[in-house]
Parts: C-alpha cells; structure tokens; sequence
C-alpha cells in the first residue's frame, strides 16, 4: 500500500500495520552505490518507504551554526561543515534513485530543505515531510502545502503552540495531515523518548494521522514497538547499513536486522492482542462448562417441596441451572426427590 493510500485509510482506535520509512538521509555520505544499498536493504527489511534528505549547506545553514548533537560520536562542531560533507545528490541523482526504488518495490521519499529542492522532488514523490526544524518556518511550510499532497511533519523541540500554528498553516490549504511526536536528540535517551506525547498529538489533534519518528538506539526495536501500543501509525526511524561507522546518523540508526526483529516482534504482539470485541473464545468452552457453577441443593428436597434459598447453595460446575436464575427458582414446587449435593435442572422443577 502506498503512503498516501495508507493515510487515507487511517482509522482512530483501530490498530493496524504501521507504516514504516526507513530514514536514510544522508547516510549514503555521497555514494550512489551505497545508497542503492540502502534501498535494497530497506526493502528487504520491510520497509514500506525510504526516505533521504536533500540540502544544499549553503541554503540550509549559516556558516556560524553550531552542532546540536552528541560530538562524542560526530565530532563535527559546525552544521556548515557537517552538511558540506553530504550535500553531492541532487535532481539527477534523486531522480535516478526515485527509478530505483520503483524497481525494488518500496515508495521513494525526501525531505527538502530549500525551495528549489522541495520543487525537483514535487515530480518524484507523492507526500511531502517536512522536518522539525522547520515546524516554525511557515513560509517553507505553505510552500510544500501548495503541491496540494499530504505533509508528514515531526514536532521535534516543539511546544504545543508552535505545533497548533504549523496544523493551522497546513489547514488553511486542506492538506492531509500526519504529525509525528519526535525528540530532537540525538541520541534520544530511553527515559527522554515521552511516547506519551503521541496521545498528547492525539487529543489536541484527533484529525492528524499519528506518527513517531524514533531517535532512541535500536535496542530490540521496543520503543517502535510501544509507539504503536500508543497510537503511532507511520513509523520513522533512521536506517544504516553499517551501524558501527563513526558520525552522523549511523549510530542511532536501524539496520536491515533490526527491522526483520521488528517485524518479527509485531507478528507476535498482534497475536497477543487478538480482537478487540469483547467475546469468549472457543478455547474457553470447557472452562465456562466446568469453572462456572450451578444451583446445588444444599440437603434433600422432598418431591412437591416449594424451594426456598435455604435450600439452595452454589457449586461448580455449570451443568445445570445457572446461580444468576436463583429468583425464578425460589418458590417453584421439586416434581421429584432431590437428593442433597445436586446439580439442579429445570427438568426437576415444576
């Protein structure tokens, strides 16, 4: 299923396969080969959607900008220089990517970070994401909604109103929306993921489709697991094919391994929560039959005896007439003897 098919099918209160993009983002560090590699590995993953970043450093960031992430594991000090290294790919080689990923059968996507990009990838990509740190940049945002597709935005770093002010830019165009809870650290220690703010998105924005994009380390895929639990629906998580290379966003990134245990893990947990129709099973049959109970004469009841409770006590297992019917059997006359110790039926009553 396509993203946008997907979104349109979204459902409140109805659990279902997430929806999961693989974010690449630069992590092909300039290699057209390794980032046909991702691809392939995503796809054999079970990712639905690979997702990269396209940017110029010039149009992205300030020569004077300071680094916001871990520098014990990217020792780079300047987004400038930090984005210099990864900014090669652009419209030809998006475009040769966008053909590739057609021919591994998983959608292609980018998020832009420049007018001319955001325009290039219009012809390549039928949604638009747009990132946290653009959520306050409302031009850039009404730009990506006059492509008239649905945006996908994270609301890293964010307070609420700033959230509400980025949704009220996106309605004013009526594109679909989903909005996707996401820490902006990388990486984001387990204590610091506040899955809860995933329902926090769903009470103030219940016509968003919920989303989370994860920044925690692997870890046996749980805290993607327990997003879903929580409301997430679109699931994005950094993707690598190495996650031992130094820098960047290799080392809080998924790898192809994590997301087959994922999958694996989702089998499983589906299976746990079954239906949500409230019903007994066909598995408890001998335990309704057995472990229930049913009116037992407490002493021998003479025939033509009118019942009292006195007469009546209640024992499994549930072969005869249930305790829940002891009104209708009070005051009824026995039409035999009934020793004490029986299981009443209506057979015995008149």
């Amino acid at each position: 299923m396509q993203l946008t098919d997907y979104l349109k099918s979204y459902r409140p209160n109805l659990l279902r396969d997430p929806y999961i993009i693989a974010e690449a983002g630069v992590n092909h560090e300039g290699s057209m080969d390794l980032a046909k590699r991702l691809i392939d590995e995503a796809a054999e993953g079970g990712a639905q959607a690979i997702k990269f970043q396209t940017y110029k450093a010039e149009t992205i960031a300030s020569k004077d900008s300071p680094y916001y992430w871990d520098i014990t594991k990217e020792p780079t000090r300047s987004q400038f220089e930090l984005f210099q290294k990864y900014d090669k790919f652009w419209k030809k080689e998006y475009e040769e990517l966008k053909k590739y990923c057609d021919q591994a059968g998983i959608e292609f996507m980018s998020t832009p970070f420049d007018a001319e990009s955001a325009k290039f990838l219009n012809e390549l990509m039928p949604v638009f994401k747009i990132s946290s740190s653009d959520i306050t940049n409302l031009p850039f945002i009404e730009l990506q909604c006059s492509f008239g597709k649905p945006i996908i935005l994270s609301t890293g770093a964010s307070y609420l109103w700033e959230v509400q002010q980025a949704v009220e830019t996106i309605a004013k165009s009526g594109n679909p929306l989903c909005l996707m809870h996401c820490v902006l650290n990388y990486p984001t220690a387990d204590h610091n993921a506040n899955l809860g703010m995933i329902k926090g998105l769903i009470k103030h924005f219940p016509e968003a489709v919920p989303g989370y994009s994860d920044h925690t380390l692997p870890a046996g895929m749980e805290n993607v697991l327990n997003s879903i639990l929580v409301g997430a629906t679109v699931i994005e998580k950094h993707f690598s094919h190495d996650k031992t290379l130094p820098g960047n966003d290799h080392y809080h990134a998924m790898d192809k391994e994590d997301l087959k245990i994922f999958w694996g893990k989702w089998a499983h947990l589906k299976s746990t929560l079954g239906t949500f129709d409230l019903t007994a099973l066909p598995e408890e049959a001998p335990a309704r039959r057995n472990a229930r109970r049913s009116l037992v004469s407490s002493r021998e009841i003479p025939a033509g005896k009118t019942i009292e409770e006195s007469d009546l006590t209640w024992k499994r297992p549930a072969h005869g007439i249930s305790p829940k019917d002891i009104a209708e059997v009070i005051g009824k006359k026995a039409v035999e003897t009934i020793s004490e110790d029986s299981v009443l039926k209506w057979s015995m009553l008149q």
